[in-house]
């Protein structure tokens, strides 16, 4: 089975990390011994990738033309029987069937969020693997009517399969500090976080925020600039990146996860917090109640004084914090790697050729 690697180059983030967790899982699974796991990429990983899983590199870019020209290449050359492309896209004339991971379609549904370029390259590549793909894997029922309604793929080729979380832990979270961590899209409300947290700080002179990503917003909003003028700044430190051991520690620390998504085709990082112990407050959508259940403060629109009134109750509210992390305990068993890994497993060796 060749699998598209590039996304645990460098610095993995979302879509990385959802591959790590399979290739983990596969390595727990009896089943996944029978097969032989290759990752193509162009160039070399430095993560840890498992004993069941090898590494074909082909240099010359990363990008485009590698998926389209050097990726087909690889494949035709290890004879595989399925490629999984675990990243939205992958090669149109593929020489084995493909199957596409796809976890939200927000490019389609809000073009608005994105630069004309990159917008019009992610709705072509991504119908297109789409249709051309033997299956699509997404991450909720959400994203599966959302692939559905803008792509026109029969759902019947779409299969809902949940990533993992860790179970909660206790932890005893004593720092008042208040912890966003994704990459920074406009769908995401940075400025209504830096907001509310500002309200907050005036009234509450113990708590911090960390924001964790890299500022991907379209119009480029300058967060920076905007924490130094919200009052608050020197309590709001903002972090491009880091390391699972650093970004562990991070999640040890905090009290308070917050997340304003209004587009998410699942939302890992809300899940991870609740896994380490630390209630979250997200935007009311359909997918934060479809993933979140009861494990969650939802405000209903991203407005800075909903959005501190909401911080302030999780941080010191202790019904309400005690009501948030029952409910995790609850949740989470449906979350699994290993169940992932599993299902994926199971649809790779369905639609490979025999």
């Amino acid at each position: 089975m060749a699998i598209d690697g590039r996304e645990l180059l460098g610095q993995p983030t979302g879509v990385g990390r959802f591959l790590a967790g399979i290739l983990a899982g596969w390595e727990t699974l009896d089943a996944a011994a029978a097969h032989e796991f290759v990752l193509c990429t162009p160039g070399p990983i430095a993560q840890r990738i498992g004993s069941r899983v090898s590494t074909l590199v082909r240099h010359g870019g990363s990008g485009t033309a590698w998926e389209q020209l050097t990726l087909p290449r690889l494949v035709r050359e290890m004879d595989a029987d399925v490629l999984f492309a675990p990243a939205y896209t992958g090669p149109i004339r593929c020489p084995a069937p493909m199957v596409v991971a796809i976890y939200d379609v927000s490019f389609a549904a809000h073009p608005e969020w994105f630069g004309w370029r990159d917008g019009l390259r992610r709705r072509v590549l991504t119908h297109l693997a789409a249709r051309h793909a033997a299956r699509v894997v997404t991450t909720s029922a959400f994203s599966r009517s959302e692939i559905t309604r803008l792509f026109g793929v029969d759902a019947n080729r779409v299969e809902v399969i949940y990533p993992g979380a860790a179970p909660v832990t206790p932890v005893p979270h004593t720092e008042n500090l208040v912890l966003f961590v994704g990459s920074l899209f406009t769908r995401r409300h940075l400025p209504a976080l830096i907001d509310g947290f500002a309200r907050l700080a005036r009234e509450r002179r113990d708590v911090r925020l960390e924001i964790v990503g890299d500022n991907r917003t379209t119009p480029r909003v300058d967060l920076e600039r905007l924490a130094a003028a919200s009052g608050a700044g020197e309590r709001i430190a903002l972090r491009a990146y880091l390391p699972e051991e650093a970004l562990a520690a991070l999640y040890g620390r905090a009290r308070a996860f917050v997340f304003l998504s209004e587009y998410e085709g699942f939302g890992l990082t809300p899940l991870e917090a609740l896994g380490a112990g630390v209630p979250i407050v997200v935007l009311d959508t359909a997918v934060a109640r479809e993933v979140y259940g009861d494990a969650a403060l939802y405000v209903p629109r991203p407005d800075p004084a909903l959005v501190a009134a909401a911080i302030e109750r999780v941080l010191f509210d202790a019904a309400e914090r005690t009501r948030i992390l029952e409910a995790a305990r609850r949740l989470l068993p449906r979350y699994s790697w290993r169940a992932c890994a599993e299902r994926v497993l199971t649809v790779l060796t369905e639609c490979a050729r025999t």
